[in-house]
């Protein structure tokens, strides 16, 4: 991923230097493990941890000219490592295992500390979205479907229903990271030909991780079923950033994203403000997706294995681990700093729209006095239409109407903001089991 979108906290967990430092802590526990068995003696173990290298860019360089001319990396790796510690105790690194169990079992101990970090901003999120929630229960805006004027809702349901979902990402991250919390070191086909089950029971316990059944790698679908967690993460974050790059539109005004000073919004038109950040997110999301596709199709694999998945991971999963954890920060700043225009959303409630938000409730209100549902859509369609067309207030249409017979009290009752929106607050009531 480029430096634009990696977090430093995610962007550490996949440095070359941290995946050959995993590397190395499962060989050693591995060794460890062989000792508890008897076929490791304890003094040979102590002296591979004792002289086990350094991890740093010198190591990384390493293994890097040794893999020039091994062309894998894996035996480049144990190669240096063996050199570093020296004979005879070197030779007991990586015994019994094959390139996988190393590999596989490292790469979901760090995953698992990846699902850490997205669960922690995830969290955040989603308190962001709840104090915003509570804040603007009560702030009545034009609700919207097909992109039409609908009823009146609240910026408060809004960010509601937005908290919810990205409380269902949380839960989806922390499914993802219980099925990504396993390791296998069970050798060639996982048949533990060559190893004691112990040995992979000390290392899995040792990091945090389930051993479980497998073929020489780790079945991928655990691995799709992570990217599919951070592509969900993609789509509730565009949710978001599509309604607040439509509130934002120059014809609306109901909302826009904080502009600190000094920022500009066009390099040519002082006046401009875009939602520089909803659209930079919503690209994003479709780049989450792609990994989730990618990944879905590493989980057919040849037989016990084939490495068709391997050059596919060295991309997606750091990638996505850094885009998912850059999105929700980002997210996370817009929600909080993110300026509703009340004034602006009111007006457009009930000025821009004429009044025609409450067409059902007027609807509601002739059927309750003895129109049939047809007769009195009709009279509501057409005397809407006329509204509009004529830029007048709804109101004074039905008023003008002799078969609109509703009695003035009762017009009034359909036009009550305050009465369509009495329920609203039984959004934020569902939050109570969400983030604090």
């Amino acid at each position: 991923m480029i430096p634009r979108y990696s977090p430093p906290a995610m962007a550490a967990l996949f440095s070359d230097e941290a995946r050959f430092a995993m590397w190395l802590r499962v060989e050693l526990l591995a060794t460890d493990g062989w000792v508890a068995v008897g076929d490791v003696p304890a003094e040979a173990a102590e002296v591979c941890r004792a002289k086990a290298p350094t991890v740093d860019a010198a190591f990384v360089e390493a293994v890097s000219e040794r893999e020039r001319i091994t062309d894998h990396d894996v035996a480049a790796f144990v190669d240096v490592v063996q050199e570093a510690i020296g004979q005879p105790e070197g030779s007991w690194i990586h015994y019994g295992l094959t390139s996988s169990d190393v590999v596989d079992t490292a790469l979901s101990a760090t995953l698992t500390r990846a699902s850490d970090l997205l669960i922690e901003a995830a969290t955040e999120l989603v308190a962001a979205l709840k104090d915003r929630a509570l804040e603007l229960i009560d702030t009545p805006v034009t609700g919207r479907t097909h992109g039409m004027h609908a009823e009146p809702t609240t910026f408060g349901a809004k960010f509601s229903l937005w908290a919810l979902q990205a409380d269902r990402d949380v839960q989806r991250l922390r499914a993802a990271r219980e099925r990504v919390a396993v390791g296998k070191l069970s050798g060639a086909v996982g048949t533990y030909s060559n190893i004691d089950p112990s040995v992979e029971e000390h290392v899995c316990r040792s990091l945090g991780l389930s051993p479980t059944p497998a073929t020489q790698v780790v079945a991928r679908d655990r691995h799709a079923e992570y990217l599919w967690a951070c592509a969900a993460v993609g789509a509730t974050i565009e949710l978001i950033a599509t309604e607040v790059r439509h509130m934002a539109r120059s014809e609306l005004g109901e909302a826009e994203e904080p502009f600190k000073p000094g920022q500009k919004g066009s390099s040519a038109m002082p006046h401009k403000r875009n939602p520089i950040l909803s659209e930079r997110l919503c690209g994003l999301a479709r780049v989450l997706r792609g990994y989730l596709s990618a990944g879905l199709e590493d989980v057919a694999l040849w037989h016990e294995r084939d490495i068709s998945h391997s050059s596919v991971e060295r991309v997606l999963l750091p990638d996505a681990s850094l885009l998912t954890l850059y999105m929700l920060e980002k997210t996370k700043g817009l929600v909080e700093g993110l300026v509703i225009h009340k004034e602006r959303a009111l007006a457009t409630l009930t000025e821009g729209s004429h009044g025609l938000v409450f067409s059902q409730s007027v609807l509601l209100a002739l059927v309750s006095g003895g129109l049939t549902r047809d007769a009195a859509y009709r009279i509501v369609q057409r005397d809407a239409r006329t509204a509009w067309t004529e830029g007048r207030p709804f109101r004074q249409v039905l008023d003008e109407d002799p078969e609109v017979t509703l009695s003035s009290a009762a017009l009034d009752e359909a036009f009550d903001l305050t009465r369509t929106l009495r329920h609203v607050h039984r959004f934020t009531d569902a939050l109570d089991g969400v983030a604090p």
